[in-house]
């Protein structure tokens, strides 16, 4: 066996067997918890639990602007996460919707609740202390931006800092230049009494840190320089962190309220039934082309069928390493996606007869097959993958997630089946061939006029 073809067995052996131990159901035979740290994750549709639709509508009925809606979207995120939600889903729609899926959440109530309270964002003195970001604390707002409500519960042991100015009391934020280092900053507003009252704060404490909140998490903890007075900035960081903390300057500002438009609960029984009746429909349709290819296409056939076996198991793994929340459309995404690997092992055996036919002896015929097939696989995959980046696109501009799940795993899909298609079942074809496997025209679906060239070519060989 050559060389090189004995790399590309070895290659492939190695990919399958990481593959296969990757998508083995539960921790059979985990190293280091790395398979529990890449399990299977089921979308809203297979596990069940909420879908809410939620449409900014601030004072006076204004726009949202597209920072402020992602700020939005970034706080409901922190919220959702507090919720103890796996794999929560939430982006915008739109240029004033926010969709958030929350798959397996045991109280529907209590989260759209939890997601239509408007954003609070404060700015308090942690008492000289510098808390770093993602410190949860108590602070004397409560959840509705007044002083005399009581603040809602976070951790019973965390210190009650003093609120300087809340969200309300900002007019604008943005990203600036440091006129003199160029480095980026994020300078904001004051509006009303506000402005005196942090001018006084900040003249009493220069040199001091303060510490900006958004639902009583840290997102940033400024030092103090010089006196603010209706205008000031907030320097030392990349530019990422300076848009960051001012989209949620701007969210926390404007105090947006959400209202739900749609809420759609889903069963986890529903689920579950949706999705024992699509692996029983993906199991009879390979099942039933894997049959055709065998009884048509005899020793080539059965190699694809082995190639798409290896196939389905590295894409499969792929979806739990990326990771890819599997949905109903997702799984029908891969399920067509098998079709189109299949649809390859057809073009190119088809061709590799034509080949052998045509007088060429098998380890040509072999090789031809493969070559002349691979623009019209190329081609047609490469557009499929196209299509695939421009309906993910869509889904994730409209936040129609059927169309994400479908484009996403239909596009992994497409992409490995080039892999198992040119090189699995190629590779597979070589090594049979060079170990005189293939003795009979019959095993390559040719009648017994093919067997002299076939006979000619292992006399070459030899």
């Amino acid at each position: 066996m050559r060389s090189k073809n004995r790399r590309l067995l070895l290659l492939i052996l190695a990919l399958s067997l990481f593959a296969g131990w990757i998508v083995l159901p539960g921790e059979t035979l985990d190293v280091g918890g790395f398979k529990a740290d890449h399990p299977v994750r089921e979308g809203l549709d297979l596990q069940g639990g909420l879908q809410v639709t939620l449409e900014a509508r601030p004072p006076g009925g204004g726009g949202v602007d597209g920072d402020t809606l992602q700020g939005t979207r970034d706080t409901l995120e922190r919220r959702v996460n507090g919720l103890g939600v796996t794999e929560p889903l939430i982006q915008t729609r739109g240029d004033n919707q926010i969709v958030v899926e929350l798959p397996g959440i045991d109280d529907p109530e209590q989260a759209v609740d939890v997601l239509r309270e408007t954003a609070l964002l404060e700015i308090i003195f942690p008492n000289g202390a510098m808390l770093p970001a993602g410190t949860i604390v108590q602070t004397s707002l409560g959840s509705g931006g007044d002083p005399l409500a009581t603040p809602p519960a976070t951790d019973p042991n965390a210190p009650v800092y003093d609120t300087i100015v809340s969200g309300s009391d900002l007019s604008d934020a943005f990203v600036a230049r440091d006129p003199t280092t160029g480095q980026p900053l994020v300078a904001f507003e004051l509006t009303g009494d506000a402005s005196e009252t942090f001018y006084d704060f900040t003249l009493n404490h220069i040199g001091q840190s303060m510490s900006i909140v958004v639902d009583k998490e840290v997102i940033s903890s400024p030092i103090i320089r010089d006196p603010i007075a209706g205008q000031g900035s907030i320097d030392g960081m990349s530019a990422i962190e300076a848009q960051n903390l001012a989209t949620q300057l701007k969210a926390g500002a404007l105090g947006v309220p959400l209202e739900v438009v749609s809420s759609r609960t889903v069963g986890p029984s529903l689920g579950a039934d949706s999705l024992d009746r699509s692996l029983v429909a993906g199991v009879v349709g390979l099942s039933v082309v894997a049959l055709f290819m065998i009884l048509y296409y005899r020793l080539p056939g059965l190699l694809s069928v082995v190639a798409l076996i290896i196939y389905t198991a590295i894409t499969f793994a792929l979806f739990k390493l990326i990771p890819v929340t599997l949905t109903l459309p997702g799984i029908a995404g891969f399920i067509l996606s098998i079709g189109m690997a299949v649809d390859a092992n057809v073009l190119i055996f088809a061709r590799m007869k034509e080949e052998l036919r045509n007088g060429r002896p098998l380890s040509q015929a072999i090789e031809g097959g493969f070559d002349h097939a691979w623009p019209s696989i190329r081609d047609s995959n490469v557009s499929t993958m196209i299509t695939c980046l421009i309906l993910y696109w869509f889904g994730q501009f409209t936040g129609a997630t059927i169309i994400t799940g479908f484009a996403l795993t239909l596009f992994v899909g497409v992409a490995v089946s080039l892999f198992s298609a040119i090189t699995v079942t190629r590779t597979l074809l070589r090594a049979l061939n060079e170990m005189g496997v293939i003795r009979s025209a019959w095993l390559l679906g040719l009648g017994s006029h093919d067997l002299e060239r076939i006979a000619e070519d292992r006399t070459g060989v030899a």
